[in-house]
Protein backbone atom coordinates (compact mmCIF):
# COMPACT_ATOMS: atom_id res chain seq x y z
CA UNK A 1 0.00 0.00 0.00
CA UNK A 2 1.34 3.40 -1.01
CA UNK A 3 2.09 5.87 1.76
CA UNK A 4 1.39 8.98 -0.28
CA UNK A 5 3.24 11.25 -2.66
CA UNK A 6 6.94 10.44 -2.97
CA UNK A 7 10.00 11.34 -5.03
CA UNK A 8 9.33 10.72 -8.72
CA UNK A 9 5.55 11.01 -8.33
CA UNK A 10 3.50 13.71 -10.05
CA UNK A 11 1.40 16.02 -7.86
CA UNK A 12 -2.24 15.84 -8.98
CA UNK A 13 -3.27 19.05 -10.75
CA UNK A 14 -6.86 19.28 -9.53
CA UNK A 15 -6.24 19.60 -5.79
CA UNK A 16 -7.37 22.93 -4.34
CA UNK A 17 -5.76 25.33 -1.91
CA UNK A 18 -7.19 28.68 -0.81
CA UNK A 19 -5.67 32.14 -0.68
CA UNK A 20 -7.28 35.14 1.00
CA UNK A 21 -7.24 37.78 -1.76
CA UNK A 22 -8.70 41.24 -1.22
CA UNK A 23 -11.94 40.42 0.63
CA UNK A 24 -12.50 36.90 -0.68
CA UNK A 25 -11.27 33.36 -0.16
CA UNK A 26 -10.12 32.22 -3.60
CA UNK A 27 -9.55 28.56 -4.50
CA UNK A 28 -6.56 27.79 -6.71
CA UNK A 29 -5.79 24.39 -8.22
CA UNK A 30 -2.37 22.87 -7.75
CA UNK A 31 -1.99 23.04 -11.52
CA UNK A 32 -2.65 26.81 -11.56
CA UNK A 33 -0.23 27.34 -8.67
CA UNK A 34 2.68 25.11 -9.67
CA UNK A 35 2.51 23.85 -13.30
CA UNK A 36 5.32 25.23 -15.46
CA UNK A 37 7.25 26.58 -12.47
CA UNK A 38 9.90 24.90 -10.35
CA UNK A 39 8.29 25.09 -6.93
CA UNK A 40 9.08 24.64 -3.27
CA UNK A 41 6.20 23.72 -0.98
CA UNK A 42 6.67 23.50 2.75
CA UNK A 43 3.97 22.55 5.22
CA UNK A 44 3.50 23.30 8.88
CA UNK A 45 1.16 21.74 11.46
CA UNK A 46 -0.32 25.14 12.36
CA UNK A 47 -0.09 28.88 11.84
CA UNK A 48 1.05 30.83 14.92
CA UNK A 49 2.44 27.69 16.61
CA UNK A 50 5.92 28.16 18.14
CA UNK A 51 8.22 26.16 15.83
CA UNK A 52 6.28 27.16 12.71
CA UNK A 53 6.29 30.86 13.61
CA UNK A 54 9.76 31.18 15.10
CA UNK A 55 11.75 28.85 12.82
CA UNK A 56 10.08 27.21 9.83
CA UNK A 57 8.27 30.10 8.09
CA UNK A 58 11.00 32.67 8.92
CA UNK A 59 13.67 30.40 7.38
CA UNK A 60 11.85 30.59 4.03
CA UNK A 61 11.19 34.34 4.27
CA UNK A 62 14.83 34.98 5.18
CA UNK A 63 16.17 32.83 2.32
CA UNK A 64 13.57 33.82 -0.31
CA UNK A 65 16.08 35.53 -2.61
CA UNK A 66 18.56 32.65 -2.41
CA UNK A 67 15.78 30.15 -3.16
CA UNK A 68 14.79 32.19 -6.20
CA UNK A 69 18.42 32.42 -7.34
CA UNK A 70 18.68 28.62 -6.97
CA UNK A 71 15.73 28.14 -9.32
CA UNK A 72 12.63 28.16 -7.12
CA UNK A 73 10.04 30.19 -9.01
CA UNK A 74 7.34 29.61 -6.39
CA UNK A 75 7.76 29.21 -2.64
CA UNK A 76 4.56 28.22 -0.87
CA UNK A 77 3.56 27.47 2.71
CA UNK A 78 0.67 25.04 3.28
CA UNK A 79 -1.18 24.59 6.56
CA UNK A 80 -4.49 23.04 7.58
CA UNK A 81 -5.86 26.42 8.63
CA UNK A 82 -8.45 28.70 7.07
CA UNK A 83 -7.49 31.43 4.57
CA UNK A 84 -8.16 34.20 7.13
CA UNK A 85 -5.63 32.70 9.55
CA UNK A 86 -3.03 32.14 6.81
CA UNK A 87 -3.35 35.75 5.62
CA UNK A 88 -3.05 37.15 9.16
CA UNK A 89 -0.12 34.87 9.96
CA UNK A 90 1.66 35.97 6.78
CA UNK A 91 1.11 39.61 7.69
CA UNK A 92 2.24 39.07 11.29
CA UNK A 93 5.46 37.42 10.05
CA UNK A 94 6.01 40.08 7.34
CA UNK A 95 5.99 37.53 4.52
CA UNK A 96 5.01 39.99 1.78
CA UNK A 97 5.22 38.32 -1.64
CA UNK A 98 8.16 36.08 -0.65
CA UNK A 99 5.98 33.09 0.27
CA UNK A 100 2.51 32.16 -0.98
CA UNK A 101 0.36 31.45 2.09
CA UNK A 102 -1.90 28.55 1.10
CA UNK A 103 -4.78 27.37 3.27
CA UNK A 104 -5.73 23.70 3.23
CA UNK A 105 -8.88 24.43 5.22
CA UNK A 106 -10.40 20.96 5.36
CA UNK A 107 -7.11 19.06 5.04
CA UNK A 108 -8.09 17.61 1.64
CA UNK A 109 -4.74 18.51 0.02
CA UNK A 110 -2.70 17.11 2.92
CA UNK A 111 -4.81 13.95 2.94
CA UNK A 112 -4.48 13.51 -0.85
CA UNK A 113 -0.68 13.55 -0.67
CA UNK A 114 -0.53 11.31 2.41
CA UNK A 115 0.66 13.95 4.88
CA UNK A 116 -2.37 14.27 7.19
CA UNK A 117 -1.87 13.46 10.88
CA UNK A 118 -4.20 13.50 13.91
CA UNK A 119 -2.79 15.94 16.48
CA UNK A 120 -5.48 15.10 19.05
CA UNK A 121 -7.98 17.23 20.92
CA UNK A 122 -6.03 20.50 20.81
CA UNK A 123 -5.39 20.65 17.06
CA UNK A 124 -7.28 17.85 15.31
CA UNK A 125 -6.29 16.76 11.81
CA UNK A 126 -3.20 18.64 10.60
CA UNK A 127 -0.42 18.38 8.06
CA UNK A 128 2.90 16.78 8.85
CA UNK A 129 5.84 19.15 8.65
CA UNK A 130 7.52 18.61 5.28
CA UNK A 131 9.23 20.38 2.40
CA UNK A 132 9.11 19.32 -1.23
CA UNK A 133 10.60 20.48 -4.48
CA UNK A 134 8.54 20.10 -7.66
CA UNK A 135 9.86 20.38 -11.20
CA UNK A 136 7.97 22.32 -13.91
CA UNK A 137 5.84 19.22 -14.64
CA UNK A 138 4.88 18.97 -10.95
CA UNK A 139 7.03 15.88 -10.43
CA UNK A 140 8.44 15.55 -6.91
CA UNK A 141 12.22 16.04 -7.08
CA UNK A 142 12.77 16.01 -3.33
CA UNK A 143 10.68 15.35 -0.24
CA UNK A 144 12.08 16.22 3.17
CA UNK A 145 10.30 14.95 6.29
CA UNK A 146 10.82 15.56 10.00
CA UNK A 147 11.12 12.92 12.69
CA UNK A 148 9.46 14.89 15.47
CA UNK A 149 11.90 17.79 15.52
CA UNK A 150 12.75 20.60 13.14
CA UNK A 151 15.69 21.01 10.78
CA UNK A 152 15.28 18.58 7.90
CA UNK A 153 12.57 20.72 6.25
CA UNK A 154 14.18 24.14 6.69
CA UNK A 155 14.89 26.54 3.84
CA UNK A 156 18.58 25.77 4.37
CA UNK A 157 18.01 22.05 3.62
CA UNK A 158 15.93 22.93 0.53
CA UNK A 159 18.73 25.25 -0.65
CA UNK A 160 21.29 22.46 -0.20
CA UNK A 161 19.17 20.31 -2.53
CA UNK A 162 18.59 23.09 -5.10
CA UNK A 163 22.28 24.01 -5.18
CA UNK A 164 23.53 20.42 -5.70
Amino acid sequence: CKMGLGVGDILAGGLELMIREDAANVAHTTEALFKGKRSVIFAVPGAFTPTCSEKHLPSFVQHAEELKAAGAEVVACVSVNDPFVMKEWGEARKVGDKVKMLADGNGAFSKAIGQIVDKGAAMGMRSNRYAMVLDKDMKVEALMLEDGGFGETSAEKVLEFLNK
